[in-house]
């Protein structure tokens, strides 16, 4: 004999199953939320890595209508381009004149002396690629533009807040006692900023040939027995010992 659930056995079942799927459906929000809060390092240096990169480096000439030629300013502008070019430089320099612009006649006028003072810093003639652009807008101003390819170290973007710094419920690294998410972020832009030579945050530079000349003196006034340290004159002692007063 085959007997019929109830209504509210039926009703039963319905509850427990929507109880469980509430339990399994919780479970895995809380596993998610742990998940991405654990990716986040505690390391600023890993929070805010330096990335070493392909940078273009722009000086902007700003030539006049009725003026050819530069100024003295605009002149130490691309003599120090053409210093920092051969220290850095990975490609020839771009230089990009404007045509069918007012200024587009003084601007020809400059480029012969921009490439002047190029040659004069050290950059050889197939080091310099010049190009003709329009500008869309026609400004009265459109400038020649330098530019070449460099190695760059770079950090950041600083500046993020996705959470609070004080105590609060949706603050919970403060009541983990963890830095804040632009700790550090900073001090790594800043330091990517003063590195002379990007590849030295990855590889320490080869050490430099001793310096025999010296090294040879000096080992000749141990083997005699010698005082190896440089001998100052009374002259010297008195100038050294006069600074205090």
């Amino acid at each position: 004999m085959t007997t019929t659930p109830s209504a509210s056995s039926l009703h039963r079942r319905k509850l427990a199953g929507l109880l469980i799927g509430a339990c399994f459906a919780l479970g895995a929000c809380t596993h998610t939320s742990e998940e991405v809060t654990g990716t986040i390092p505690d390391d600023y240096r890993l929070r805010h890595p330096i990335v070493v990169e392909n940078a273009n480096q722009t000086v902007d000439v700003f030539v006049g209508n009725g003026r050819g030629g530069l100024t003295a300013a605009q002149r130490a502008d691309v003599v120090g381009l053409a210093r920092t070019w051969m220290h850095e430089g990975t490609g020839a320099i771009t230089v990009e004149v404007p045509s069918h612009t007012p200024n587009a006649r003084a601007a020809a006028d400059s480029l012969r002396e921009i490439r002047s003072l190029l040659s004069i810093g050290g950059v050889p003639a197939n080091g310099v690629i010049v190009r003709h652009y329009r500008s869309p807008s026609r400004q009265f101003f459109a400038p020649i533009r330098l530019t070449y390819p460099r190695v760059k170290a770079d950090a950041g973007p600083c500046g993020m807040w996705p959470e609070d710094l004080g105590p609060s419920i949706k603050n919970k690294s403060y009541l983990e006692n963890k830095s804040y998410w632009n700790f550090g972020c900073a001090t790594q832009r800043n330091l990517a900023a003063m590195v002379d030579n990007p590849a030295d945050l990855v590889q320490p530079r080869p050490e430099t040939p001793a310096y025999t000349g010296r090294r040879n003196v000096v080992f000749d006034k141990y083997r005699k027995g010698e005082r190896t340290a440089a001998q100052q004159t009374e002259a010297e002692k008195a100038k050294i010992s006069s600074v205090g007063q």
